[in-house]
């Protein structure tokens, strides 16, 4: 009985690889840390909602 391997199907010329994670959850803590601290000395309302947003987005990947 012979048996036949499949091997994956070869990607296109210039269609990049699998994309790499570029932050670990370590990462993400620490990033969120920081906003937060960052939160607390800001008295622009604009930039605190922006940061506030971001701070809960970061929130989700860890």
């Amino acid at each position: 009985m012979q048996v036949e391997l499949q091997t994956p199907p070869a990607r296109p010329v210039g269609e990049p690889g699998r994309a790499r994670a570029l932050l670990s959850t370590a990462d993400f803590k620490l990033l969120r840390t920081a906003l937060g601290e960052y939160a607390k000395q800001l008295e622009d309302e604009h930039e605190l909602a922006r940061v506030k947003a971001l701070y809960h987005r970061l929130g989700s990947y860890a």
